[in-house]
């Protein structure tokens, strides 16, 4: 089954060989979204795969690469993908269904099988559990995170809300689209009939570098949409982790006050709920 109410969108940057191996597994139109890369990965892949739209851009923007492949795609909804993940068969077409079925929800995620055994990942088992019941009529558990690779959106809610913050570029980008998403009224939706297989590569990159803008991330985020107790707590901990994360907000500190807008009591009231802990 595949639907042609959907585009699949992936960002990528210097992963030729694992997107020789993902990209015959989509089941819809591909929009290749090329962060600069530089082993030669855009060309080969304009020729050997024709009917993927390949877009290269000329900086490495990070996950803000994903905007780029939203606003070139026709269709009403935009599933997600990275280089080393795809849609399992029928999950487009059935997420496509939901969407039609249920007009105020701009995002479904998919339950996400990792690796050649289909470990469950623990983000989708958290997502099962996620306390904040299912609205009436929806088709889903209500959630305020997701994977980036694992979901569908509806084109028009993502572009309304800015899609994803170029000043996040990666690592945990997706925390203040769900607010904004959520803050305008959409649904976010879990359903785990959905599935996307994901085979990350061994980890090798700078585990530091990563902390440093996940700490980053967190932090200028909070700033942005929390009040400013949860923002002392973030900056707090943040700081225990990735102390060098501090000089980042530092010189972000005028630009995340100029766009800082609290959230809907009732966004930030289950932001406090999914981060108490367990009874």
């Amino acid at each position: 089954m595949t639907s042609d109410s959907v585009t699949v969108v992936v960002a990528t940057r210097n992963r030729r060989d694992r997107l020789f191996e993902t990209l015959p597994e989509h089941q819809a139109p591909v929009i290749l979204v090329d962060n600069a890369s530089d082993d030669g990965g855009p060309e080969e892949i304009a020729t050997a795969f024709p009917a993927v739209e390949v877009v290269r851009l000329g900086e490495n923007i990070g996950a803000a690469a994903r905007n780029e492949g939203v606003r070139r795609a026709v269709t009403p909804y935009v599933a997600f993908a990275d280089d080393d993940s795809y849609w399992s068969p029928g999950s487009l077409a059935r997420a496509a269904a939901l969407m039609d079925a249920h007009p105020r929800l701009a995002l479904l995620s998919a339950r996400v099988l990792i690796g050649p055994e289909g470990r469950l990942d623990p983000v989708s088992v958290e997502m099962a559990a996620a306390p904040l019941g299912t609205p009436a009529g929806a088709p889903g558990p209500s959630i305020l995170g997701f994977l980036s690779c694992a979901v569908v959106v509806r084109r028009a809610a993502f572009l309304e809300a800015g899609g994803f913050q170029p000043r996040l570029f990666v690592y945990g980008e997706e925390a203040l689209l769900a607010m904004d998403l959520a803050a305008a009224g959409w649904w976010l939706c879990y359903d785990p009939s959905l599935t996307v297989r994901h085979f990350p590569l061994p980890a090798g990159r700078d585990r530091g570098a990563r902390r440093r803008i996940e700490a980053r991330n967190r932090m200028l985020t909070a700033l942005l949409r929390r009040p400013a107790g949860v923002v002392a707590r973030t900056v707090a901990a943040a700081m225990r982790e990735a102390p060098a994360a501090g000089w980042d907000v530092a010189r972000a500190l005028p630009w995340a006050l100029r766009h800082r807008r609290l959230l809907p009591p009732e966004v930030e009231q289950d932001l406090v709920r999914l981060s108490a802990p367990p009874a």
